[in-house]
């Protein structure tokens, strides 16, 4: 009798075959300028289990362009790891040819180029096809929304998560978890989850308080599907009071809870699941490290770190499925269930080519209605760009130095200091920036841009703490963003120190000066948690710098010397 381990090692070969390497064969149809619709979407149904994930939309209900990281560097056991495998490096790692469409979905180099080649990606009317096309190979499928969803644009912002709420009403999910929803505030938060029509999970959100779950927020849900029970558990984001402020949600606490997790796994085991799933918005090293300590999960369906891999990951008998960002990817996976247990898998990552997939007309109108009260705000064009805007990269990204370069410029300060997030398009040179750009990469609840005083002593903690949060080699440490960025500020970083004596060389660039541990400079930042914050709109702030500027060209960045890699 073929063993377990026989038949996960034959999902393998599956998923390898459909879902990895360049994407099977869609890569070379696309180069040959055949590639279609259909042939994205094909996918030889296996098992009697079928889930859909999408995760991190961050509010993207149009299609966009979106680089991948060309540096995400792994600690510890984690290091050459995936998803800590990037550009030339990863395609070899997954057989992708240079120029092909999925060199340009998954990877970074050449990306200005191929983008004008291959068109934006995402749009959820595009995915809303996507996903009614599998229903309609496997009608009960579970579509699970890992979280990152009410927030993250101009719409979004403006109704507090309304326009997300709707859209996704008419997905029609069957369960999600959550992040930066968080940041809307526990009032709205509560009012909107009250009127969801599908499972708010969260076995790791409690009430503060009583420190105990609470009754909004269930931690499992279960399903029959395929003559089979699947119990989906939700995990959201374990650091909410640390990396968000905390005075926005002060009923709720998380943590990674991971004693919880697998008391969650017994008990809907004994409540006869056959398969148990993991909807988590941990980061992909945490779930990593929770499917090796939490037995009898068999899949993980990763968010958070918005890394998009084109074939699950295995851990012990648990696979770990990446879907990536921005409505730019959705998930398949198929899964053979019986006796009890998940005895094979199927997995594809689809790649949402806006220009190939025909976007569901219903969702269309549904979209276009939730953007029209803002249409001539979103669409007023602000400056240009000579540049490639991005964002994803441990140390910079080119928007993020936009950002801190309209910091010193309108605060007039000697540093500034942004948040190492993920989320956020990208734009190619010679496109407009418009009003709603700088939204996609700016909108939050607490986006006022401060200027502080901090000494250089100060300064050095700051950096010491965030770099703990990203290179700490246990990753139940870490936070799964990126370093903050840094305006008028150089460093070195050796990412194999331990927490403390990471940073070292701090440099004023202004006058090439070490940076004096004494010293008291003048700091300009945005996205405190701290309450009460004071000062401008950190949008007014990058509007009123791009108009003086009018073009926009970024310098290449070399400000943070990386060693220790």
């Amino acid at each position: 009798m073929i063993s377990r381990r026989d038949f996960l090692q034959v999902g393998m070969a599956a998923s390898a075959l459909v879902g990895g390497s360049g994407f099977g064969n869609w890569a070379r149809l696309a180069a040959q300028q055949r590639l279609t619709q259909d042939q994205l979407l094909q996918f030889d149904t296996f098992g009697n289990v079928s889930l859909i994930h999408i995760t991190d939309i961050h509010a993207q209900l149009k299609p966009i362009y979106f680089r991948e990281p060309s540096v995400n560097i792994g600690v510890g056991g984690n290091k050459g790891a995936v998803p800590h495998v990037t550009g030339a490096d990863f395609r070899k790692l997954y057989g992708i040819e240079d120029g092909s469409p999925s060199h340009y979905a998954l990877s970074s180099g050449d990306f200005s180029a191929l983008a004008q080649g291959y068109g934006k990606v995402g749009g959820m009317d595009r995915v809303a096809t996507v996903v009614n096309a599998i229903r309609a190979d496997r009608p009960d499928a579970i579509l699970l929304d890992g979280g990152d969803t009410w927030h993250g644009s101009y719409t979004c912002h403006k109704t507090q998560g309304q326009d997300m709420v709707n859209v996704m009403n008419a997905l029609q999910p069957d369960a999600m978890t959550f992040h930066w929803e968080f940041t809307l505030g526990s009032d709205r938060v509560t009012e909107l989850v009250e009127g969801l029509p599908f499972a708010a999970l969260g076995q790791n959100i409690f009430d503060a308080e009583w420190d105990e779950p609470t009754d909004l927020f269930p931690p499992y849900k279960m399903f029959e599907r395929g003559g089979t029970k699947i119990a989906v558990i939700g995990q959201a984001f374990p650091y909410m009071p640390i990396a968000n402020p905390r005075w926005m949600f002060p009923e709720f606490s998380f943590g990674i809870r991971d004693e919880n997790m697998a008391s969650m796994v017994e008990e809907v085991r004994a409540a006869g699941a056959e398969c148990v799933v993991v909807l988590s918005h941990n980061g992909f090293d945490v779930d990593k490290k929770m499917a090796s300590v939490v037995p009898g999960i068999d899949v993980i369906l990763s968010g958070h770190t918005h890394d998009a891999l084109p074939e699950a990951v295995t851990v012990g008998d648990t696979i770990i499925v990446a879907s990536g960002s921005n409505g730019k990817f959705v998930s398949r996976v198929d899964l053979d269930i019986r006796d009890g247990r998940m005895m094979g898998y199927r997995t594809k990552l689809i790649p949402i080519f806006s220009d190939v997939i025909t976007p569901d007309a219903e969702m269309s109108s549904l979209i276009d209605a939730q953007r029209a009260p803002y249409a001539a705000e979103l669409s007023e064009v602000i400056g240009q760009t000579d540049s490639l805007l991005y964002r994803r990269g441990n140390f910079n990204g080119t928007w993020d130095d936009l950002i801190c370069d309209a910091l010193l410029s309108e605060r007039e300060a000697e540093i500034a200091l942004s948040p190492g997030v993920r989320w956020g398009p990208s734009l190619i040179p010679g496109q407009d920036i418009t009003r709603e750009d700088i939204f996609n990469v700016t909108s939050m609840s607490y986006g006022e841009a401060y200027r502080s005083e901090m000494t250089g002593e100060f300064l050095k903690v700051v950096l010491e703490d965030v770099a703990d949060n990203i290179f700490n080699p246990d990753p139940f440490y870490q936070q799964g963003g990126d370093m903050v960025r840094t305006g008028g500020l150089g460093y070195r970083i050796d990412v194999s120190k331990p927490q403390g004596e990471r940073i070292s060389n701090m440099t004023l660039l202004s006058t090439s000066e070490p940076i004096d541990p004494a010293r008291a400079y003048v700091v300009a930042g945005w996205a405190s948690v701290n309450e009460g914050t004071e000062g401008p709109q950190i949008w007014d702030v990058v509007e009123n710098h791009i108009r003086k500027i009018g073009t926009v060209t970024v310098s290449e960045n070399n400000s943070v010397d990386v060693v220790g890699v």
